[in-house]
């Protein structure tokens, strides 16, 4: 199929509460163009000077998201322009995007990842490293940054039980940091999870944006 059919398709069975996130690392402007015409505007990356190069060829109506692991040298790359940063796991990261935020007059939307799966190289925080950020007085002074929900990727495996158990994980990891840090931010509801191969599972468990590249798009060039 086309990559307008591939949208249609993926957009047809998302709830309309629910974001697609057209991943498109590793793929050219003209492809990426494809999918703009198709009526596509979210697009995520995952390294952040590929992100910054598309954004200056590619309309300005784009929302760009990047969800790869920053490292906080980058982040003054994507800092004038990035919509969403997905992978949030250090309050270190969290200085440096806020002091490029400042300087850019910009507030940017993050999400903090957890890991929730059973593979040691998932980046990711845990429930007692999150709070120890939430409740460190340096992020009470981070005005440039929003945490607006949070994010996580299940274990590469066919075991569907598996998966569902640790979107459900991440699903009550929300629950519980909407309930004890943003009662009073409305703003706190994003749960950022689903992929090509699990966003149906992802779905069922309150996924409010899914990321597809290869359902979309076809096999990544990795030259």
């Amino acid at each position: 199929m086309s990559i307008s059919e591939n949208l249609r398709y993926y957009k047809d069975q998302l709830p309309v509460e629910v974001r697609l996130i057209a991943v498109s690392k590793t793929k050219p402007v003209a492809t990426i163009m494809e999918a703009y015409h198709a009526g596509q505007r979210v697009f995520g990356e995952n390294k952040a000077q590929d992100m910054a190069d598309k954004y200056g060829q590619l309309p300005s109506d784009i929302q760009w998201h990047f969800i790869g692991h920053l490292q906080t040298n980058k982040v003054k790359l994507i800092a004038p322009f990035v919509k969403l940063i997905h992978a949030v796991d250090s309050l270190r990261l969290l200085k440096e995007i806020n002091k490029q935020a400042h300087i850019n007059n910009r507030v940017i939307d993050c999400l903090l990842q957890f890991h929730i799966a059973e593979e040691d190289t998932k980046f990711g925080l845990n429930m007692e490293e999150a709070t120890d950020i939430l409740s460190d007085k340096e992020f009470k002074n981070l005005t440039n940054v929003s945490i607006t929900g949070v994010m996580g990727m299940a274990t590469l495996t066919e075991d569907e039980h598996q998966i569902s158990r640790e979107f459900e994980q991440l699903h009550q990891i929300f629950a519980q940091l909407k309930n004890t840090f943003f009662m009073e931010q409305p703003s706190f509801c994003e749960l950022s999870m689903g992929m090509s191969d699990d966003y149906k599972i992802a779905l069922e468990k309150g996924s409010t944006m899914i990321r597809i590249g290869t359902g979309i798009f076809g096999a990544r060039n990795y030259s």
